[in-house]
């Protein structure tokens, strides 16, 4: 298969200010380091740095660090290391753990294209998805936890607020009154179902070997909880679909969830184009692509294009972002996957990285399987 190159760029690393470009050193060196006993006191320094950061009104500081890592690789290293971390609390017999449930949310409306409808994203019954969690043992049996009763966007939790939300932890009296949150409603207009990315935040008291999040997969748990989440969120003359994932740590809570959000709406694209295809003109080329686009995270993005060649349509496409903690090769597996899952036999990589407009109309540059450079490969 011809190799997809990274699009993205990354920060000039003498653009950083002296803090991150500490990190950005020190996570440099652990990866070249020449044995495991040098990189490990390289990332006992990055952990010892970053858990200093882990404390309220450091937000922004920690924010900066990432914002600025000059490579991916720099950036997944301090991430892991990050991911070790902990806010120090005061000695207690009791650890407060915080915690989130990504939700993939699709929603639509059942009126005309002019239509237009907003989801508060309050929750009026906590009580309820609490006791659904706690009769599934959600949290590895744990029953003492409390939810907030907001849906809240990435920006809410993400490494700009992560100290000042993990400061809740330093309270066990208050672990089952979740924080305050601002919810993060959904507008939704005519026309097809979009696919949204809500967190629902909570917090749990339990000993301090505990080890609340360990359970990855979703649980009996699910489809009760994703049923009351859609008659709460949901309002008249909408459809919800809500797609909870496992509770985990904010930090993990924030990747799965965007790459949860990808994977659906990737997946509710291409169903609906390739029954469409296969409708009209029969199976349909899919093509994958690498390309820079100013409006991407870091610039660049993985595309999918689906099309025939007995259509006149041009092709359609899905522009998959691409997020710092993960590699091209991570996004374009996904895609191979769910084109086996639907039989696409015609699935072709333009190898390189190409430009975000098609330079003849001016629209964004999706390839057709006739286009010159795509390279077949047959999926068994």
């Amino acid at each position: 298969m011809p190799e997809i190159s990274d699009p993205r760029t990354f920060p000039d690393s003498r653009a950083a200010s002296a803090e991150p470009a500490r990190l950005h050193g020190l996570a440099a060196h652990s990866q070249t380091a020449e044995t495991g006993q040098e990189a490990a006191a390289f990332d006992t320094e990055i952990r010892h740095a970053l858990s200093a950061l882990l404390t309220p009104t450091h937000g922004e500081r920690l924010a900066a660090v990432f914002a600025t890592a000059p490579t991916a690789a720099v950036y997944r290293h301090l991430w892991r290391q990050l991911a070790q971390c902990a806010p120090e609390g005061p000695a207690s017999q009791l650890k407060v753990t915080i915690f989130a449930l990504p939700l993939v949310i699709v929603a639509g409306l059942d009126a005309g294209p002019d239509a237009r409808a907003t989801l508060p994203c309050v929750l009026d019954d906590t009580a309820a998805l609490v006791e659904i969690l706690r009769e599934h043992g959600a949290l590895a049996g744990n029953r003492s936890f409390a939810l907030a009763n907001a849906l809240v966007a990435t920006g809410a939790i993400d490494l700009g607020q992560l100290p000042d939300l993990l400061s809740w932890s330093a309270s066990p009296a208050s672990a089952l009154c979740a924080p305050a949150l601002e919810p993060a409603p959904i507008v939704l207009t005519g026309g097809p179902e979009t696919v949204h990315l809500r967190f629902l935040i909570g917090s749990a008291l339990a000993a301090p070997d505990a080890d609340l999040l360990h359970r990855t997969e979703v649980g009996a748990w699910g489809m009760p909880l994703a049923h009351a989440l859609g008659q709460q969120v949901g309002a008249p003359g909408t459809t919800v679909l809500a797609l909870p994932r496992a509770p985990q740590s904010l930090l993990q809570a924030v990747r799965q969830g965007r790459a949860a959000q990808r994977e659906v709406g990737a997946q509710i694209f291409a169903a609906n184009a390739i029954r469409r295809l296969r409708a009209s003109v029969g199976e349909p080329t899919a093509v994958i692509s690498a390309h820079r686009c100013p409006g991407a995270v870091n610039g660049g993005e993985v595309r999918l294009s689906l099309s025939s060649p007995f259509g006149l349509r041009e092709a359609e496409g899905f522009r998959c972002p691409l997020y710092p903690t993960e590699s091209v090769d991570e996004v374009v597996a996904m895609l191979m996957d769910f084109l086996s899952e639907c039989r696409v036999a015609d699935v072709r990589v333009v190898p390189g990285v190409h430009g975000d407009r098609d330079p003849a109309t001016g629209l964004a540059l999706l390839f057709k399987g006739d286009d010159a450079g795509a390279a077949a490969r047959a999926l068994h």
